[in-house]
């Protein structure tokens, strides 16, 4: 399993020039191999590889032509050129699925953020400094060695590195992304787990997440960010085109912008992690997002909500956790009836499920919640057969259960419903300090 841990460098305002520079360099490199790449005669045995490949075998002529290029470390360049190869990918990947697709562009100076040191070139130095803080050693720009302070807000092994992508943000700030590779864990048989160690996930607007176990999670309240956008992006109208002041306050738009992604990037990260740690098998419905933030009505709202971005996250942490992550069709796990499957429409605006069949009553979220967990049982074959139980798991996942032992969720209530205010989510320290619940169980 492979991931890249982010952590922000504090570099010197020299520093600052020269990564600058070699970040100019690398876009200049990028566009020329692209220019080379259009140049190159179509041939229908060459794969798009070969032909990327094939350019960046130029590079050792390109450095004698451009002196300069030579000042930077060589497997950076080579990288920059394979970037073409992982764009053009891409792009077929995205016309496979349908999406119309365009051609690659020459990157302009604004555009091309980052730079790509592979298997060497680099160091990490953890003994440097204070305690939280080190030292990165990058070979070879503009024909310097640079040691630039790093804050380490997690515990990271050097041996472990694999490359290291350092990255200029909009707000000016420098990070160093480290690509981490590690024994992915093993996940549950599903004819092993017990229907009790499972949880299905309803997302909405109103409420972020409502689980089969009556937990109900708001979503982050962002009115006074929001708020503060819309102030300095009035101020940046009134600014003239790219003069200095434009520039200033661009950057603060984008100190904005980046307040808030952080904040809903680390909320759903800290979910993705207590119910992957906590339960063997999580279920989610597969939402297509895109139709419905083209649909009439509320779209700012549902995108900022992110519920895809929440859902990948999610997966990530299944697979860091060994826990199984499924997607189930949404369509009428609303109407449905978790007790007994007759379906009833209503509208948004009702929030009270209430079965005219057999005359179950329930927060309609809840409900929904219970028949995402009946389908991913389905789905996923979780050995509930009718000849160990005559529950059935819905019924069984009906009755409220016990709130979560290890959460990051600070839950000031635990009878019936469970509502948790966003506002409550704190910090609950480096998961490799403890060992997870669910791993303490089995080891017992």
């Amino acid at each position: 399993m492979e991931y890249s841990p982010r952590f922000r460098l504090l570099p010197t305002t020299k520093q600052r020039e020269l990564l600058g520079w070699q970040r100019n360099t690398v876009r200049q490199v990028y566009n020329h191999a692209l220019y080379r790449l259009d140049q190159l005669p179509k041939d229908p045995d060459q794969t798009v590889r070969q032909r990327v490949w094939k350019v960046r075998d130029e590079l050792p002529d390109w450095k004698i032509k451009w002196d300069e290029w030579a000042d930077v470390y060589s497997t950076v360049l080579q990288a920059a050129v394979e970037r073409i190869y992982h764009s053009i990918t891409g792009l077929a990947q995205k016309r496979d699925n349908g999406h119309k697709i365009g051609n690659l562009n020459w990157k302009k100076p604004r555009e091309f953020q980052s730079f790509t040191y592979r298997q060497r070139g680099f160091e990490l130095d953890k003994k440097s400094g204070p305690d939280g803080r080190g030292l990165v050693t990058l070979k070879k720009v503009r024909g310097e060695t640079l040691e630039i302070p790093i804050r380490l807000h997690r515990n990271i092994d050097p041996n472990d590195i694999k490359h290291v992508t350092v990255k200029q943000e909009a707000t000016g700030a420098w990070y160093a992304s480290f690509s981490v590779e590690r024994d992915e864990p093993e996940k549950p048989d599903p004819e092993d787990i017990d229907p009790e160690d499972t949880v299905g996930l309803d997302l909405g607007v109103l409420n972020f997440i409502h689980d089969s176990d009556g937990r109900s999670i708001n979503r982050l309240d962002l009115s006074d960010d929001r708020d503060r956008l819309e102030r300095e992006q009035r101020s940046l109208s009134r600014k003239e085109y790219e003069s200095n002041n434009w520039y200033k306050q661009r950057q603060r738009v984008a100190e904005v912008h980046m307040d808030m992604r952080n904040k809903k990037r680390d909320y759903k990260h800290k979910l993705a992690h207590a119910y992957t740690t906590e339960y063997d098998a999580v279920f989610v419905e597969d939402l297509d997002v895109k139709s419905m933030l083209e649909g009439d009505g509320n779209a700012r709202n549902k995108h900022e909500v992110g519920w895809r971005e929440f859902i990948r996250i999610l997966k990530h942490h299944g697979r860091k956790h060994g826990c199984h992550v499924v997607e189930v069709k949404p369509e009428g796990t609303t109407k449905e009836c978790a007790s007994c499957g007759v379906e009833t429409a209503k509208p948004v605006w009702v929030r009270e499920h209430s079965c005219p069949a057999c005359g179950f009553e329930l927060d309609r979220d809840f409900n929904a919640s219970l028949n995402v967990l009946s389908r991913g049982l389905a789905e996923l074959g979780v050995g509930h057969s009718e000849g160990t139980s005559s529950e059935s798991p819905c019924d069984s996942a009906v009755r409220t259960r016990a709130p979560l032992s290890s959460t990051p969720v600070e839950t000031a209530t635990a009878v019936d419903t469970v509502s948790v205010s966003a506002s409550r989510v704190v910090e609950s320290g480096s998961p490799a300090l403890k060992e997870s619940p669910k791993a303490a169980s089995r080891a017992g």
